[in-house]
């Protein structure tokens, strides 16, 4: 997420901390390389402007030229200044009724139905219903039938007229107990006043709880046009990103979320379901400028180890009681988080590590391959059964050879640690 940005400010960021002092030119030069970063990554010139402004009278109240770390002091301020550019505080949606009815609004093209199957997965415990509102286009409702069967949620077809389906859809959702109700609309090549005209007959007749606009995070300053129009013909109560985990630059989410003061409430980041995140400004600000995301990572790792008896099994490894089945099932885990460069992105400094997620693939079918018994211990693994391993993998006897070395020597070092031989770790 924000590639181009995050390396262009990661090098600022390392030259600024390189000086002992820092002169009024340099803190200027310094601010014209912000500058271009911004507008290289599209960000609107009048939100540009806006930001510079808002980081120069900070660093004006703060007196960099006397400060022991100038370097820090401006990589703070603009942290600061980024998160409030982006909100500064996370916005929640309000979905305590019962049902609480969202409204999806958008150009085609914007990923609005895939949108809907995500967020119908990340409200799953409120049995959502997705609704199809698009006569028009061939196929819709189709496509959101089969992202509902995905997300395992429920799902209304779309009828001749689009607010009698939303009427007929609500009715079903009180008499079925679903707790979100989702009205996938219609999207246009562009807006006209027939799109319009539709949105605000729903709008009017179903009253949705939440208007959300669904923006194409890779359009750059177009996002505020349409953000714009929506906004003012429709009274929206906020909007989302979508394929912020392509070639986004990153200038439509800063630029729409400054001009029209909607809050940013979620954004995709890939092409699953689970690919859906919550919008942080404080956190993505912390991404943007190459200092990680240690939040957002700490939650995915919670999400994912949840119902896990965690701590037993961290005993079982510094006891080096821990065998093939323990590191498969945290394996697993890890593989639940999502993509793992995008979980290094979020780590300080290891968002450019090159990593091969077919490496965990091969690991994990190398291990299935074995027996309960072999997994339990790995020490009964000789010549005959490591030829069976690898042809049932897919992988080498030489493959299979590393994998049983280097979990023996992790179990080696967790004896070690616990025996008072390497660092104590201690479990609290």
């Amino acid at each position: 997420m924000f590639d181009v940005l995050t390396d262009r400010f990661a090098q600022l960021r390392r030259k600024l901390l390189g000086y002992g002092r820092l002169s009024d030119r340099e803190v200027s030069q310094a601010l014209r390389e912000v500058r271009t970063v911004l507008l290289e990554a599209d960000v609107n010139y009048k939100v540009v402007g806006h930001f510079i402004r808002s980081v120069e009278a900070r660093l004006r109240e703060k007196d960099v030229a006397a400060s022991l770390k100038p370097g820090e002091l401006i990589n703070a301020t603009l942290y600061q200044e980024l998160a409030r550019l982006l909100g500064g505080t996370t916005a929640k949606l309000d979905l305590s009724a019962n049902p609480a009815v969202i409204s999806l609004v958008g150009l085609q093209g914007t990923g609005k139905t895939t949108f809907a199957g995500k967020l119908a997965h990340k409200l799953r415990n409120r049995k959502p219903l997705l609704v199809a509102c698009d006569p028009k286009r061939p196929a819709a409702s189709d496509q959101l039938r089969s992202v509902a069967e995905r997300a395992k949620c429920d799902f209304y077809p779309v009828s001749g007229d689009v607010v009698a389906t939303c009427l007929a859809a609500l009715k079903q959702a009180r008499d079925r107990s679903n707790g979100i109700v989702v009205f996938d609309t219609a999207g246009r090549l562009h807006i006209d006043d027939d799109l319009m005209n539709e949105l605000a007959a729903i709008q009017a007749q179903a009253k949705p709880h939440a208007g959300l606009l669904v923006l194409d995070g890779m359009v750059g300053q177009d996002a505020v046009s349409q953000a714009e129009q929506f906004h003012t013909r429709l009274k929206l109560t906020g909007c989302c990103f979508t394929k912020l985990d392509g070639d986004a630059r990153g200038g439509a989410v800063m630029s729409v979320r400054h001009v029209t003061g909607l809050p940013v409430f979620f954004v995709g980041t890939g092409e699953h379901l689970e690919d859906l995140e919550e919008f942080h400004p404080d956190r993505i600000a912390s991404r943007i400028l190459g200092m990680g995301d240690m939040k957002s990572l700490a939650d995915k790792v919670q999400a994912a180890t949840e119902g896990q008896d965690q701590r037993a099994v961290a005993e079982k490894f510094l006891k080096g009681k821990f065998d093939l089945d323990d590191f498969l099932n945290q394996l697993k885990g890890i593989k639940k988080m999502g993509n793992i460069s995008k979980l290094l992105a979020m780590i300080p400094g290891a968002g450019n590590l090159d990593v091969d997620e077919g490496e965990f693939v091969q690991v994990e079918a190398m291990i299935q391959s074995m027996t309960a018994a072999e997994r339990r211990n790995p020490d009964i693994v000789d010549g005959s059964r490591r030829r069976r391993i690898a042809a049932g993998s897919g992988t080498t006897v030489t493959d299979v050879n590393r994998l049983l070395k280097e979990f023996s020597q992790a179990r080696v070092l967790a004896r070690q640690m616990s025996g008072g031989r390497g660092p104590r770790l201690r479990l609290r």
